[in-house]
């Protein structure tokens, strides 16, 4: 079998060190007198040795070893550290143990060369200087004689286990061991502001993983490395890059050399203390469920806000930074980077989940803690992709699970949250009448509670997924009835909302009976229907509810509003002719401006209080009675005036002028009047009519 070594590799007679597999049974000389004539074995006789860290590497054959030492492709340029042997076949005559034994002494002499310069207890100068920060390419020298001594050391133990030779090389294993352990845990304290979750994070974003230690066989080194990452990086970028990259090749030789333990330990102690101070400075504390009770809700609430900003930095920047940094370091053990990994995020991240869970047990569950509550429920299933990634591995699936039984009791809560405020609108027992036909009170309560809810409405969604309204008042069939729509049921959201407002609205229809004009009762439901159309309107509880939803309380609107008109100024209307025109006598033409005169001044006077908050209806009802109203009233005042023009006290007949009706008719729907105070212009003159003082 022939050999290859590449380029700058050790010497040719210490090709033991890179030894792979065994080559093919050869003519060897005898084992017992370097006289005695070669003789053929067919059969190899291998042995697995195992290393500290677990890999096992196969034994160098004990035949066979003129080939492997002298094959005649060998490069003589591949001897770097010492002149190579002469290219002359050997002879049989020369033992195959004294050979090994030699380049075993040679190896490991120019290892030791290399680790004892830097044993920081025989060194002053190594004992204040980083290999790594000194020069990268002694320190891959460095890395790459521990590497070669700990496959000499395999071939070693399977030849004599007990020989000074072992013994010599353990002790250098043991101080370079100690080296790396310094060298790892400078890089990781020195370069902490560089290896922090968000330049680790950046850096993975923008540069691909690098290469394990095994590349460093490569013609390029780590200088030309380094350029080739390119100058689209910015410097602290570049430097995150290089501390992991060193990180990764000591975590890899220490691993390979069984002391990834040792290297696991310093990694945890000092990683971990960053995840806990990160967590600490986002202001996600340690509290116990007796201090959230005792908290006031503007104290909970403020904690709350600092939790939504603390979970975002925490999910998209601490643990991701971390989970990258531990893969890249410790790729070489799959075991070590969850073992790690775990032990660094776990803690803090059961920190971070644990306030939503104590902040649902609150033993007081307000329905105004609702939308914080689905703030903190939205946080976190807006990044449970992220948290199902992060925490992928098994040993830390205890973190995935608080994080679904947090959501699940987020859940429960809104819908205890839910029921509550259905409940408050059931238990509003205010006896007393609104003034003036305004808004109740509760039904701006209502609607602003029901708005502010459907801005959550894909998380609403899955939260009372497909739990039905309460079966005491299930809503009429054709609540949500639509020609342009299948038949597709309506979603369990959309069908609570509507649920809540139609209860909203039995509760109004009974708060409309205290009044004692009916005419005010339907001016009450008016306003309120006004006020719950207009903002599932202008919320998104248009799309929750649909257009049908709002056409069809448009149309009941339309009602109450005709039958307060029809209930307050119909006696006033009716006390006008059908045919303003019509000849009438005399005492007929005093007798309807009498009547009119009545039936305008109690209308006014009574209505003079009445309020329409919002403009629109206002001006809709105003301009309904004034159309029936005003252009009757003037075809007879234009008709009939001269005809009462010679009675005596005719402008005691004649008490309003057109424009005094519509002036009256615009003063209306304020309440800010009485009607106690109202003047009218004169008959017997066209000045301009005298308004009541507002």
């Amino acid at each position: 079998m022939l050999f290859f070594f590449p380029k700058d590799s050790v010497p040719a007679e210490a090709a033991l060190f890179l030894y792979l597999t065994p080559p093919p049974p050869l003519l060897q000389p005898s084992l017992n007198s370097t006289n005695t004539a070669p003789t053929h074995n067919h059969k190899a006789n291998k042995k697995i040795i195992p290393d500290q860290s677990g890999s096992s590497f196969p034994p160098m054959p004990r035949k066979g070893m003129r080939s492997f030492f002298f094959s005649h492709k060998a490069d003589s340029s591949s001897a770097s550290h010492c002149p190579s042997p002469s290219r002359s076949t050997a002879t049989p005559s020369i033992p195959r143990r004294s050979i090994s034994d030699a380049a075993m002494a040679k190896g490991v002499e120019e290892a030791e060369a290399m680790i004892m310069k830097w044993d920081a207890d025989t060194s002053a100068y190594a004992k204040v200087t980083s290999i790594f920060y000194e020069s990268k390419k002694e320190a891959h020298d460095f890395i790459k004689c521990v590497n070669d001594l700990q496959k000499a050391m395999h071939f070693m133990v399977s030849e004599n286990s007990s020989s000074e030779m072992v013994v010599r090389a353990q002790r250098l294993m043991q101080i370079a061991m100690k080296r790396l352990q310094k060298e790892f845990y400078q890089i990781l304290s020195t370069n902490r502001a560089y290896l922090d979750p968000e330049s680790v994070s950046t850096r993975s974003s923008r540069l691909s993983a690098r290469s394990s230690t095994s590349d460093y066989d490569d013609d390029v080194g780590p200088e030309d490395e380094i350029r080739t990452a390119g100058d689209s990086i910015s410097e602290v970028e570049q430097v995150s890059s290089n501390a992991m990259d060193d990180l990764r090749s000591i975590a890899e030789c220490m691993i390979s050399s069984g002391y990834g333990k040792e290297c696991v330990r310093i990694y945890k102690i000092i990683r971990k203390s960053i995840v806990d101070e990160g967590i600490y400075r986002l202001g996600v504390e340690k509290l116990s469920s007796s201090q959230i009770h005792k908290m006031d809700w503007e104290i909970v609430e403020l904690k709350i806000k600092n939790w939504l900003e603390g979970i975002k930095i925490s999910i998209t920047t601490l643990f991701t930074g971390e989970r990258i940094l531990c893969d890249h370091v410790f790729a070489a053990s799959d075991s070590m980077r969850e073992s790690c990994f775990a032990e660094i995020s776990k803690e803090g991240a059961t920190l971070l989940f644990e306030f939503p869970r104590l902040l649902v047990s609150k033993s007081k569950r307000s329905p105004d803690m609702a939308f914080r509550t689905l703030d903190v429920y939205t946080a976190i299933s807006d990044n449970w992709p992220d948290i199902e990634s992060i925490f992928s591995f098994e040993s830390t699936s205890s973190v995935r699970l608080h994080a679904l039984t947090t959501l699940s009791k987020l859940g429960e809560s809104v819908r205890m949250m839910l029921s509550e405020f259905e409940s408050v609108i059931q238990k509003d027992s205010s006896k007393s009448p609104v003034a003036g036909g305004g808004l109740h009170p509760l039904t701006q309560y209502v609607m602003n509670y029901l708005s502010h809810l459907a801005d959550y409405s894909s998380i609403l969604g899955d939260i009372i997924g497909d739990s039905p309204p309460p079966v005491q008042s299930p809503l009429p069939e054709f609540y949500f009835e639509s020609s342009d729509t299948d038949n597709t049921p309506a979603p369990a959201i959309s069908v609570r909302l509507a649920w809540i407002i139609l209860f909203l609205l039995c509760k109004l229809d009974g708060k409309a009976k205290q009044y004692k004009e009916v005419s005010l009762s339907y001016l009450f439901l008016a306003n309120n229907l006004q006020h719950v159309v207009s903002k599932v309107r202008t919320s998104n509880l248009r799309y929750l509810l649909g257009d049908e939803w709002i056409s069809m309380h448009e149309s009941k609107l339309r009602q109450f509003a005709a039958n307060y008109e029809r209930l307050g100024w119909g006696h006033v209307i009716s006390s006008m002719p059908e045919n303003p025109k019509a000849a009438i006598s005399p005492e007929e033409a005093k007798e309807t401006f009498r009547k009119f005169n009545l039936e305008f001044e109690q209308a006014y006077r009574k209505q003079s209080s009445y309020i329409v908050p919002d403009p629109k209806l206002r001006d809709e009802i105003k301009a309904s009675i004034a159309r029936k109203l005003d252009s009757v009233y003037q075809e007879f005042y234009e008709t009939h005036r001269e005809t009462l023009a010679t009675i005596r006290n005719a402008e005691m007949l004649i008490r309003f002028a057109p424009e005094d009706v519509r002036n009256c008719l615009s003063d209306l729907f304020y309440g800010t009047g009485s009607g106690d105070s109202m003047s009218v212009s004169s008959t017997s003159s066209s000045s301009s009519p005298r308004r009541r003082h507002r």
